[in-house]
């Protein structure tokens, strides 16, 4: 199979070009390098199925030449980061939706069979619902949780206006390897990690009982997947006799929260990434983190039910939080030193 990776040298996406050229795929790695680094692909570059484009989404007759021939779609590229969305919504639209619509496009007119994206927990916006279902969202609460969910409908038109299969997996603070600490907008736990490493205080946003449903990178890869990979009609037949099940009428789209199912608080984070951290330099067991304000636009809990995604796709994750953290500790010592 022939599958085109948009986001490809991003810290998702070069985990899923990896798995996928190691498995003997023929891989288009499509990105435009503005938040991914061509060193996350480098070992790729002398794979005969592996090849590199660097183009952005954003450009239609980019987009076509990255889906051609292919199969499946793999749409990664995002402008993620809630605070870079409220700071930035122009740009944050014009990649997440503009982009995204040109990548539906490119797809269809190529005839390009599935297109699986990259969604977001953050479309449950305001929702208190907890574990978080795939039928009850709430109001989005940034510019980038907006992107997201507009991604979703479009794809849900694109579906039952033109027959391109569109499968969203809503993400839920995935972490691991290659995962960037650098930046304005570094997610929390190579962020933290970076920090430890460097003897430095982490900042805690609020007291730090914030909890998230933290997914390892390789619960995503399988995800990914298993979502390129199941056949139509076995998905179809899934879907129709999970939606038979719901006591309550929700849509019939192929959308799936990819997450553990677990929770952890920012506090328990902090606690597991120092203890792991400690075993490689007893000095990080003495650092403790510096609280400040909540951020704008952060909900305070998010956990997962993975029930569809388990019933429909046969995902099966691997890795709970803590079990992750071991592995994304040892990477960063191994490489952030």
């Amino acid at each position: 199979m022939k599958i085109t990776i948009t986001g490809g040298a991003g810290f998702i996406g070069s985990n899923l070009c990896e798995h996928f050229v190691k498995k003997g795929y023929e891989v288009t790695c499509l990105d435009n390098l503005s938040t991914g680094f061509r060193r996350n692909v480098e070992a790729l570059m002398a794979e005969s199925n592996f090849k590199f484009i660097e183009g952005d989404i954003r450009d239609l007759e980019t987009c076509r030449i990255a889906v051609k021939g292919s199969e499946v779609v793999l749409h990664e590229a995002a402008l993620g980061s809630v605070p870079r969305s409220i700071n930035d919504p122009i740009n944050t639209n014009a990649n997440n939706i503009d982009g995204f619509l040109n990548m539906l496009v490119a797809s269809r007119d190529a005839g390009v069979r599935r297109f699986v994206y990259a969604a977001s927990s953050s479309t449950y916006g305001d929702s208190k619902e907890l574990p978080k279902v795939e039928h009850n969202i709430g109001r989005p609460l940034s510019p980038y949780a907006i992107t997201k969910f507009v991604n979703e409908l479009y794809a849900n038109v694109f579906t039952d206006l033109y027959g391109l299969e569109t499968i969203g997996l809503r993400y839920f603070n995935v972490f691991g390897r290659r995962q960037d600490p650098n930046g304005a907008y570094a997610a929390v736990i190579p962020l933290w990690v970076k920090a430890l490493i460097h003897h430095e205080s982490p900042y805690i946003n609020g007291d730090g009982s914030y909890s998230r449903d933290f997914t390892y990178i390789d619960n995503v890869i399988q995800a990914n997947e298993l979502a390129a990979t199941v056949p139509s009609e076995q998905l179809r037949e899934r879907a129709n006799q999970y939606n038979a099940t719901l006591t309550e009428k929700a849509p019939k789209d192929l959308v799936f929260n990819v997450a553990y199912g677990g929770n952890t608080t920012l506090m328990d984070l902090f606690a597991c990434l120092r203890d792991n951290l400690a075993k490689y330099d007893v000095e990080i067991a003495k650092i403790d983190p510096i609280h400040r304000d909540n951020r704008a636009g952060d909900i305070p809990h998010s956990q997962a039910s993975i029930q569809k995604a388990q019933f429909i796709l046969g995902y099966k994750p691997k890795f709970d939080a803590i079990s992750g953290f071991e592995q994304a500790c040892d990477w960063y010592w191994n490489n952030l030193k």
